[in-house]
């Protein structure tokens, strides 16, 4: 066999553990061109090398979530602010997706096309932000930011259906969630630009998040797990963050969520008022 053929994973390693952000784009999409082309086949013999941090640049400085910087958008630099953070939420997730990709093994062929496809469109998001940002006289690694998302990969990198119920059917759907809001705010201050950006994103992440609900089902459905009470289970067991309003009904059931789960989101919100009414 062609030796470009065996080395999937050492490829996927690679854009994982490439620190410039250019270079990591260009070679995630170079990856997900070469899938689409039939070029790549992921072996499942290659020894996977254990991952602490995955390539970033030494800049943005990393903080603590609550240290991250809030700045108001009626000013030039807070509008910038939020552009960064959500610039450094895509930069993580080109880096979840190739995680994904790398570090989970002996699985249906489509798991990794699926997630090489993630790791593009995420690279392009990123592209696009930074663009806009350097527009707007700035740059990423400009302010402080923090890396939840990455420590969440962390959190679970031992086991793939715990990693689709954390990230994409978590993290990534409250970013289906927020969205539209922070859309309406930046069209508001007149960035028209940055709400056309997020639009666009808004409509990769919905398949996103299909991908993750996916593959969820199918892990759940291959160890006789119910799929909701699963899911309720893990975020108690992994103290995962508790959000609530606002709750986008609609990109969610788009994105495969089922009513039950929806109105779940309700119910656990109106618990937590009630706790904290006590």
């Amino acid at each position: 066999m062609n030796d470009f053929f065996s080395d999937f994973f050492s490829l996927v390693h690679a854009a994982l553990m490439q620190a410039e952000p250019d270079a990591k784009c260009a070679q995630t999409a170079a990856l997900a061109q070469q899938w689409r082309n039939g070029a790549l086949i992921p072996l499942s013999d290659e020894a996977i090398t254990p991952i602490g941090d995955a390539g970033r640049p030494a800049r943005p400085e990393l903080v603590e979530p609550q240290a991250a910087p809030r700045r108001s958008l009626s000013q030039p630099e807070g509008r910038a602010a939020l552009i960064h953070s959500l610039t450094h939420i895509e930069f993580n997730a080109i880096n979840l997706a190739l995680d994904a990709a790398y570090r989970f093994r002996g699985l249906p062929r489509d798991f990794y096309g699926d997630w090489l496809q993630v790791a593009a469109e995420e690279a392009q998001h990123f592209q696009l932000l930074r663009a806009h940002l350097r527009s707007l006289g700035y740059d990423y690694g400009d302010f402080a930011a923090h890396n939840g998302l990455w420590d969440m990969a962390l959190r679970t990198a031992h086991d793939p259906l715990v990693r689709m119920a954390l990230v994409p059917r978590l993290l990534e759907a409250r970013g289906l969630d927020v969205t539209p809001g922070l859309r309406h705010k930046l069209h508001s201050t007149g960035d028209t630009a940055a709400a056309r950006i997020l639009e666009l994103i808004e409509r990769d992440e919905v398949g996103h998040v299909v991908i993750g609900n996916r593959w969820y089902d199918y892990f759940c459905d291959l160890r006789g797990l119910e799929p909701v009470a699963t899911f309720q289970q893990l975020l108690a067991q992994y103290d995962a963050p508790d959000f609530g309003p606002p709750f986008n009904g609609a990109a969610r059931r788009a994105a495969g969520f089922s009513e039950r789960e929806i109105a779940l989101l309700g119910l656990r919100q109106r618990a937590k008022g009630r706790l904290q009414g006590l």
